[in-house]
C-alpha cells in the first residue's frame, strides 16, 4: 500500500463517516475507494463492513432509550437477522472474484436506485404508534433484507426502513432504532464470517476506521451547513461511477 493509497482510503473513511451522519450510504465510498487501489471486490466489500461497523454501534446507542421499550420483542428479528446475515455472507464466500465482480455493477444500479427512492420509502409519521414487531410478514422481509445486507450491505438500511415501515407498528424514530439495532447484529455476523474466511484487507481497514470516526464527529458540522439533498446526490453519482466503472471493467 502506497502513501497515496493510504491517503486515499483515510479520506475516503473520512467521507464515508460525514455522509453516514447526513444521509446515510457511505459503502459506496469505502467500497469504491479499496476498488481504485485495486483490492478484490469480495475483500472490498467485506472490509467495508468492517469500516461501517463501528457507526452502527455509535447509531444505535443515540437510540437506546427508544430500544428499551421494545427490545424483548425485537430479539426474534435479531435472531432471523442473524441467520440470514450467515446464509447471505456465506454465499458471497461461496463465489469466485470474477463471478462477485460480475454482479456488482448490478447490486450497485439497484443499491443507488434504492438509496436516491430513500425520501419516498420513508414510513409516514405515526404519532404515538407503539413499536410492535415480530409478525409473520415482518420476519420474512427482515430475513430477505438480512440476507442482502450479510451479501453486499450497500443501501441495506434504505431498504431495511422501507420494509420495517411496511410491516411493523410505530413512528420513525422507533422504526430506524429498530433499523439500526438490526444492522448492527447483520453486520456483526458478516464480519465475523469474512475474518474467518481470510477475506477482510486488515492495512486497509485499520487506515479507514480512523477516518470513519473523524468524518461521523465533522457530519454533525456538515449536516448544519451542506443540505442532505446535495449530499445524498453525491452518493448517487458515487454509485452510478462505480456500477459505470465495473461494467466497463468487467
Amino acid at each position: 500500500m502506497t502513501f497515496f493509497d493510504a491517503a486515499l482510503l483515510f479520506l475516503s473513511g473520512f467521507v464515508s463517516g460525514a455522509v453516514n451522519a447526513v444521509a446515510g450510504g457511505g459503502t459506496f465510498v469505502t467500497f469504491g475507494a479499496m476498488t481504485l487501489v485495486g483490492v478484490p471486490p469480495i475483500v472490498a466489500n467485506a472490509t467495508s463492513s468492517v469500516t461501517q461497523f463501528p457507526g452502527y454501534i455509535t447509531s444505535t446507542l443515540a437510540y437506546l432509550d427508544d430500544i428499551r421499550h421494545f427490545w424483548r420483542q425485537a430479539l426474534l428479528l435479531c435472531v432471523i437477522s442473524a441467520f440470514g446475515a450467515l446464509a447471505g455472507s456465506l454465499i458471497l464466500l461461496a463465489l469466485s472474484n470474477p463471478s462477485f465482480r460480475a454482479l456488482v455493477p448490478w447490486l450497485l444500479i439497484a443499491a443507488t436506485a434504492l438509496f436516491a427512492a430513500g425520501p419516498w420509502l420513508k414510513p409516514a409519521p405515526k404519532p404515538g404508534a407503539q413499536a410492535r414487531v415480530g409478525s409473520f410478514a415482518g420476519s420474512l422481509a427482515q430475513f430477505v433484507t438480512s440476507i442482502y445486507g450479510g451479501f453486499f450491505g450497500a443501501g441495506m438500511g434504505v431498504m431495511m426502513l422501507a420494509t420495517l415501515g411496511l410491516t411493523q407498528a410505530g413512528d420513525y424514530h422507533r422504526l430506524n432504532a429498530l433499523k439500526n439495532m438490526l444492522a448492527v447484529v447483520i453486520a456483526a455476523i458478516a464480519i465475523l464470517v469474512f475474518v474467518s474466511g481470510g477475506v477482510v484487507a486488515w492495512p486497509q481497514a485499520i487506515v479507514m476506521i480512523p477516518g470513519g470516526a473523524l468524518g461521523g464527529y465533522a457530519g454533525v458540522w456538515i449536516a448544519k451547513r451542506v443540505p442532505q439533498g446535495l449530499v445524498r446526490g453525491f452518493v448517487v453519482a458515487v454509485g452510478l461511477f462505480l456500477a459505470f466503472y465495473y461494467f466497463t471493467k468487467g
